[in-house]
């Protein structure tokens, strides 16, 4: 790997760095903050994409001809550690700019990406995912919800699950089954759906967390033209694959690590300036623990950087994109179960009491990452990947 950058990327670090200071409100992080109500955090965070997009930051790595800047892949992950390095509001469209959008490049029709990428890379439209089941979590080929093929429509019955910020999405892409006597990967095609459309209903599912950003999403008779259908009748499954290879690449691997890390020193910060006799910071356990942390999030970034490396050098995405995420999610809840064990007697008060520490946002980041190992494709799925795809394992 090389870790150095060309004059062309650091001027852009610095242009991307110079807008940030001016584009985000004066004290962001320090004074200011995100809004604690859900419905009006979803709303700020939509805001501020659709700032990045009038300030020319959204989508960069997509081609100039749909609204980005054509990025280099170096530029993309300088953007993604800049954005995390700025402790940058996380966006409410992720799921319509990492994973909807760069599937319909690669695999829509013109007609779909004149339509669709627009909106898209505005955050005039937001999106979710129409992946999961109740019985086709991991397993992801045994997906139940059908879509039968009616004149020039489909008709889609069924249920999804852990469909994040539904309640707030304009359009979902889905994994319908198209076939049912077809073999499971064989029967599959995928759908782009209305969330609009007569016939959808969603339930959100709060979380430990306290959250509701999951949610249960209900199709009965719905209505999908015929020319929402990404590539061929049968062929979701290999469409599907395009879009978890973004969903658990490095660019996410390398924006995660920063914040991880910011995480970390703030963790470590509040310990080194505990006040008597007997600091946690001074148990010879404690600090192993948490040198663990240190090292594992460190190894976070090399293994997105030598992902990065493999694509610079012309290598298509593939399996390895299993290695990063079944890594950082590991590591992250291991940080946080040692930031749970450093605070000891104090771990257990949570936000809102003037005695928890740094406002509970330990307690709270230890309850939401106990799903790290799930979403994404769990931990169980991902050893699978890597077992068979890149060392031959038989299956």
């Amino acid at each position: 790997m090389d870790f150095t950058y060309t004059p062309a990327e650091e001027a852009f670090r610095s242009s991307l760095r110079a807008w940030l200071v001016d584009a985000l409100p004066q004290g962001w992080g320090e004074s200011v903050f995100e809004p604690e109500d859900e419905d009006e955090r979803a709303m700020f965070r939509l805001d501020w994409e659709r700032k990045l997009h009038a300030g020319g930051w959204s989508g960069i790595n997509w081609p100039t001809e749909y609204g980005g800047r054509g990025a280099t892949l170096v530029e993309r992950a300088i953007f993604a550690e800049e954005m995390a390095r700025a402790r940058a509001p996380e966006g409410i469209n992720i799921i319509g700019h990492n994973l909807a959008g760069p599937t319909i490049l690669r695999h829509g029709t013109q007609a779909q990406k004149k339509r669709f990428l627009p909106p898209i890379i505005a955050s005039q439209e937001v999106w979710c995912q129409g992946f999961s089941e109740p019985n086709a979590g991991s397993d992801l080929a045994s997906v139940r919800t059908r879509a039968q093929r009616r004149g020039d429509k489909f008709i889609v019955n069924g249920q999804k699950i852990w469909t994040s910020f539904a309640q707030y999405s304009h359009w979902c892409f889905a994994l319908v089954r198209t076939d049912p006597d077809a073999p499971k990967h064989k029967g599959l095609s995928f759908l782009l759906i209305d969330m609009k459309s007569p016939g959808i209903s969603i339930r959100p599912l709060r979380q430990i967390s306290g959250e509701c950003e999951f949610n249960e999403t209900f199709f009965d008779d719905v209505e999908v033209p015929a020319e929402n259908i990404v590539g061929d009748v049968n062929d979701g499954w290999r469409i599907a694959m395009t879009t978890l290879a973004y969903e658990r690449g490095p660019e996410d691997g390398l924006a995660r690590q920063v914040r991880f890390k910011q995480e970390l020193d703030k963790l470590l910060g509040m310990l080194d300036t505990q006040a008597g006799h007997h600091r946690s910071i001074d148990n010879a356990a404690i600090r192993q623990k948490l040198a663990r942390s240190i090292t594992e999030v460190e190894v976070m970034r090399l293994n997105a950087l030598r992902t990065f490396s493999k694509y610079l050098n012309g290598e298509d995405r593939g399996p390895d994109a299993s290695i990063i995420k079944l890594y950082w999610s590991h590591a992250a809840q291991n940080m946080y179960e040692n930031a749970m064990d450093a605070l000891g007697p104090t771990a257990p008060i949570a936000g809102g009491d003037p005695l928890s520490a740094a406002g509970g946002r330990f307690q709270l980041s230890y309850l939401q990452s106990k799903a790290f190992t799930i979403y994404s494709g769990s931990s169980e799925i991902q050893r699978n990947i890597i077992g068979e795809r890149m060392l031959g394992l038989p299956r």
